[in-house]
């Protein structure tokens, strides 16, 4: 069977409850023709780069997807007929990627870089000095 690497962007008033609920649809589709779906990431609702059917976010996920031709064709079908879909993008794969894509690489990131921050501003508090060095000066 063929790789393949499956993108959506459904609108931003939807819930994530419903974009759950829309991927698990879409599995049961490709179950039903012989595909599986290998990995599944939420992005999130993320801004885009220029206005969709009057969005100006959406809510990403990606798909890694084993399935023959014909089952990717009655997915994607499905999702042309979806209201809540605004964009969808499906792409062959000779391999797929093992671990975190690099948008959760990148959000892992930002959130360990935010805890760092927050710990940091919390010792500086505990010494009394705040933004202010050993001698009373700004920092």
């Amino acid at each position: 069977m063929t790789l393949y690497e499956h993108i959506f962007i459904a609108r931003q008033d939807v819930s994530n409850q419903q974009v759950e609920t829309l991927v698990e649809e879409l599995t049961r589709i490709l179950g039903e023709n012989g595909g599986t779906v290998l990995k599944s990431e939420f992005w999130g609702l993320r801004n885009l780069a220029y206005r969709i059917k009057k969005n100006r976010k959406g809510h990403y996920v990606l798909l890694h997807i084993r399935a023959p031709h014909a089952a990717i064709a009655e997915m994607e079908r499905n999702l042309r007929l979806n209201e809540d879909i605004i964009r969808v993008l499906t792409l062959r794969k000779d391999e797929l990627a093992e671990g975190p894509s690099i948008m959760m690489q990148v959000k892992a990131a930002r959130e360990e870089r935010a805890r760092r921050e927050a710990t940091e501003g919390r010792r500086r508090d505990r010494d009394g000095y705040g933004d202010r060095d050993e001698f009373g000066a700004e920092a």
